[in-house]
């Protein structure tokens, strides 16, 4: 069930009266059966939500019920933030934050807006929430206020270590959270604890998502490969997921630049790219490609037992 669009009804019937089913479909973008759900959600959460029938009927609150001041949790708030700030806009999003900061502490209110202002996305996909909402707001305060912040950090091998980084935006890509510094990308479900310090850091140019997508494609994994392929470089974003590869264009090709711990499954991404294309490196990846089109061939040759 969606907390946010949850919040987002609750804003719409505190503004008082009756409010059709058809209309809160409308706002809140669910169907009549989504939205009589997240009533029965607020009702199970205390919440005084009448169900008014008849032709005009609909829901509405109680006479005189306001939103208490600590409804949610830290986690809780900021996950609800987060899920408004990224979703499709709409007026009851829009409303239903504003709502949720008036009524937060003021000290978490004030991070929020840094996490707001520092936060993007890399695609339409968005992130799972935070793990860690304590080291993420610190780290969006840093970032908003041009500070550096030294966190404890464990590294792919499990050696933790303290660092001192100066962030200028965190970054959801995929399944995770991202903070993006000039020099390198961390992975926020890494960063055990983080504190914040007083000097300042000027953030460098560009937009930090851009620069997550382009460090994750360059992480120093097994293998290095490099392929060129007829096509532009529009062509082969749209059929490479977000973050994958360094596409660079040439004078009628692009090349296509990606890390890898395994080669196995990089012929499967070749094959869904659906133009010609050439191995640069490494030499061993074209037998991973001939074997994958073997493979294919036998079993595309089977015979298939149609029965009716």
């Amino acid at each position: 069930m969606s907390t946010a669009r949850v919040l987002a009804l609750l804003e719409l019937l505190q503004g008082g009266g009756t409010r059709r089913v058809a209309d809160l479909a409308d706002r809140l973008g669910v169907d009549e059966r989504t939205v009589r759900r997240y009533a029965e959600h607020l009702t199970e959460l205390d919440i005084p939500v009448r169900s008014i029938r008849g032709r005009y009927g609909g829901y509405q609150l109680a006479p005189g019920y306001r939103m208490p001041p600590l409804m949610l949790t830290n986690e809780e708030a900021v996950a609800v933030a987060l899920a408004l700030h990224a979703g499709p806009e709409s007026l009851a999003a829009d409303s239903a934050l504003s709502k949720l900061r008036r009524v937060l502490p003021t000290k978490l209110a004030d991070q929020l807006e840094a996490l707001l202002s520092t936060s993007s996305f890399t695609a339409a996909q968005r992130s799972a929430n935070p793990s860690n909402t304590s080291v993420l707001l610190t780290i969006a305060e840093a970032a908003r206020d041009q500070r550096t912040v030294e966190i404890t950090y464990t590294d792919r091998q499990g050696h933790s270590s303290a660092r001192t980084i100066a962030p200028y935006g965190v970054v959801g890509h995929g399944e995770r959270w991202y903070v993006a510094t000039a020099d390198r990308t961390f992975r926020l479900d890494r960063i055990t604890a983080a504190s914040l310090l007083a000097a300042t850091a000027e953030p460098p140019p560009g937009d930090a998502a851009s620069a997550v997508l382009h460090s994750l494609a360059r992480t120093p994994w097994a293998h290095a490969v490099s392929v060129r392929a007829q096509g532009t470089v529009k062509e082969v974003q749209r059929r490479l997921p977000a973050g994958l590869a360094v596409i660079t264009p040439l004078d009628n090709e692009v090349r296509i630049e990606l890390r890898a711990e395994r080669l196995d499954w990089v012929p499967a991404v070749l094959a869904g790219l659906d133009m010609p294309f050439v191995i640069e490196t490494p030499g061993e990846l074209r037998d991973h490609v001939l074997q994958l089109a073997d493979r294919l061939r036998r079993i595309s040759s089977r015979p298939v037992d149609v029965r009716l």
